[in-house]
């Protein structure tokens, strides 16, 4: 008898359970299944990567090479993505110059010389701890050090190698354990990563604005100036958004000759500073060699850093063979909500709805009809959306899953992750945030939220002008809703307002023709051609 309700209640609750599987097997046109995304399902199945996959590009064209950018002489099995990638985004019509090329190549050379584990690596190291400062060695550096988002982390070592570019220096990469894994080695047979026993790694931790050894707190102190006689072998570079006026005079001719004389530059970042490079009459000259184009900057800097690693390349070549190869066309559709006050959920989708109908990138539904037989032939669209709140993927997702468009286009909407919250000192976050960057990239056409990061690397890997999301200040839709960027480089959010050859205050985007106020946050510059715009 005790055993007879046992079977009973298994006889039941066996078929539920394979209903609910089979419902969950074919919500497989829905990427947001329960508590795990497609990306975490994605992660925990991870394959050994096959011999086709490593094999399946033999030829390495001149397209592949990006005009150049990269060099040939990479193991391709090591970053299956650094020429891969030509296969997923659209060839890019935009040509490195010649001289950034051969720059390039240099700079390579010296990081082979100069980097970790060579003898000039071991002493300078030494010289430093010596409190010695051999201004004769051809080896110095810019080390790196993270703050925020990944986003903000990508733009700001982008800034910091261009720094590192005009300066003759070596960038090292202080690598956190959250991104572990997360980019390819981009320099060939050397590494950017600052070794572990790097001897003022307990100095790097307590690293903030009011560091008593940061660059700016020494100016402010008159502890160093030109003139100062024994120069430290180190100085700490604070460059987040929270700087003050003497951490900003970094961006001055004056003291980049002080900085020149100094071997070992500790920088902390978490803006894209380099436009302000820009406006430095001793870099001037440089710059207008390596980039005759302003508005492919980071275009070209992004696409030579910057390559998924094995493993995450593995997450964005498998998400979207399954979801997005055969689409006709893609739309990537990025949602970042700053202040959720400001931002209601309703108010930022009739905003998504209304800029895609306006700018004719989505068509419009018939919501008086219903979907009852199968999907049309009309042309295929995928939308991608990419956001931490899966609601507006939900959302849109219903819409065109239940209701016929007006001109017959089919239309499916996925969302690779939904994490929710940000978590930026996660590694497995950081993974997912890197691959649904790059599958943005990756899209045919984008829309993007005013000022966010994330944002401007999927734009500048991709080489696209997106429609920018306008930012509510009131919960109100802004008007218009939103606008075609006109340069794809990104803003730098918290420029200098001060003219050093003047001395004064200082509206740094009316000094230089290509410097202006950025289209998506007013007080923030970026880069633009002073002539036509791109298509």
């Amino acid at each position: 008898m005790t055993r007879f309700p046992k079977i009973a209640v298994l006889s039941i609750a066996l078929p539920v359970l394979f209903i609910l599987v089979l419902i969950c097997r074919d919500r497989g046109l829905n990427p947001f299944i329960g508590a795990e995304d497609d990306l975490s399902k994605l992660i925990r199945e991870d394959e050994p990567t096959s011999e086709d996959e490593i094999n399946g590009e033999n030829q390495l064209s001149s397209d592949k090479l990006l005009g150049g950018l990269l060099a040939p002489n990479f193991t391709k099995r090591d970053c299956l993505s650094r020429y891969q990638s030509i296969s997923y985004r659209k060839s890019s019509p935009y040509v490195p110059s010649l001289y950034l090329v051969s720059k390039l190549r240099e700079y390579e050379k010296l990081h082979n010389r100069c980097g970790p584990d060579t003898e000039s690596y071991k002493n300078s190291i030494k010289d430093m701890v010596s409190g010695q400062n051999d201004s004769s060695s051809e080896c110095r550096y810019v080390v790196w050090i993270a703050r925020a988002g990944l986003g903000n982390r990508i733009l700001s070592i982008a800034s910091a190698f261009l720094y590192a570019l005009l300066t003759n220096r070596v960038l090292l990469i202080d690598e956190e354990p959250e991104m572990a894994n997360l980019f390819c080695e981009p320099f060939p047979n050397a590494t950017w990563l600052l070794p572990k026993d790097f001897p003022f790694m307990y100095r790097i931790s307590r690293f903030k604005q009011n560091y008593a050894k940061s660059y700016g707190n020494m100016l402010k102190k008159n502890k160093i100036n030109a003139s100062t006689d024994l120069l430290p072998t180190h100085l700490y570079l604070y460059l987040c958004n929270d700087y003050d006026h003497h951490d900003k005079l970094f961006f001055c001719d004056q003291d980049q000759t002080i900085l020149r004389n100094i071997p070992w530059l500790i920088m902390k970042s978490n803006l894209y500073f380099l436009p302000s490079l820009f406006l430095m009459s001793s870099f001037e000259e440089e710059l207008d060699k390596l980039f005759p184009d302003k508005e492919m900057v980071f275009h070209h800097l992004g696409r030579y850093l910057f390559h998924p690693s094995n493993q995450v390349w593995k997450l964005i070549t498998s998400y979207y063979k399954k979801y997005l190869a055969d689409a006709e066309e893609r739309v990537g559709i990025q949602i970042r909500i700053f202040h959720k006050n400001s931002s209601p959920f309703q108010q930022v989708m009739d905003q998504i709805l209304s800029c895609t109908d306006k700018e004719k990138l989505l068509p419009q539904v018939d919501m008086e009809k219903s979907i009852v037989a199968p999907f049309g032939k009309g042309k295929s669209k995928a939308v991608l959306i990419t956001s931490l709140i899966p609601s507006y993927y939900e959302k849109m997702k219903n819409m065109y899953l239940k209701h016929p468009t007006l001109n017959g286009e089919v239309v499916a909407v996925y969302q690779a992750s939904h994490e929710v919250t940000q978590h930026t000192m996660k590694n497995v976050h950081n993974q997912k945030a890197w691959a649904e960057i790059n599958l943005l990239s990756m899209m045919d056409v984008l829309v993007t939220s005013a000022g966010s990061t994330f944002g401007y690397v999927a734009q500048g890997l991709g080489g696209k002008r997106p429609w920018i999301l306008y930012k509510t200040e009131t919960q109100k839709i802004p008007d218009p809703v939103c606008g075609r960027a006109m340069s794809m480089e990104p803003c730098f959010h918290c420029p200098q307002v001060y003219d050093c050859k003047a001395k004064r205050e200082v509206d740094t985007a009316t000094i230089i023709p290509y410097l202006r106020h950025c289209d998506d946050l007013y007080w923030g510059t970026k880069l633009f051609n002073s002539s036509s715009q791109k298509p």
